[in-house]
């Protein structure tokens, strides 16, 4: 019986030397030849690789992938979260402070605006009441009220 731990040195060195044989290749006979010879040597090698793999440990390849399935949804729902969670923070800080711009602002320009007008609408009340004072006081106690400046006819 063979040993399997010699048997696969022995195929990891065969390995080596048909990867050693093709950069050999490459630098001697033609390039595209010795290209091709290590890529048909890389590829066997890996398939190997694999076998290997699977004949000492069954449950590798489903637990790279599974982990690496894991990795990759952690990492987008992780940046996907951030990104809402930047996105709602920011359109909640945004309205919050419109919200509050806006309340003040018109609370602020309704007291305004009311004082002001209140204060002209005093003004002008003042104005009228004197510019009646004034017309009072000018009007003779013969003339009438339409504003035509004629005396008033008794003879009614």
């Amino acid at each position: 019986m063979v040993n399997p731990a010699r048997a696969d040195a022995l195929v990891d060195l065969a390995y080596g030397g048909l990867i050693a044989l093709s950069i050999v290749l490459i630098a001697t006979v033609n390039t595209n030849v010795g290209v091709a010879f290590g890529v048909g040597v890389f590829t066997a090698y890996v398939v190997h690789v694999v076998w290997k793999m699977a004949r000492f440990d069954p449950d590798w390849m489903t637990r790279t992938v599974r982990e690496t399935v894991e990795e990759t949804m952690e990492e987008t729902v992780e940046d996907t979260v951030e990104a809402t969670m930047e996105e709602s923070v920011e359109d909640s800080v945004e309205q919050t402070v419109e919200d509050t711009v806006e309340e003040s602002m018109g609370e602020s320009m309704a007291e305004t605006v009311e004082q002001a007008v209140g204060e002209q609408l005093d003004e002008v009340q003042a104005q009228v009441e004197s510019l009646d004072e004034r017309v009072d006081r000018e009007r003779r106690p013969g003339e009438s009220d339409d504003g035509s400046g004629e005396p008033e006819d008794s003879r009614a």
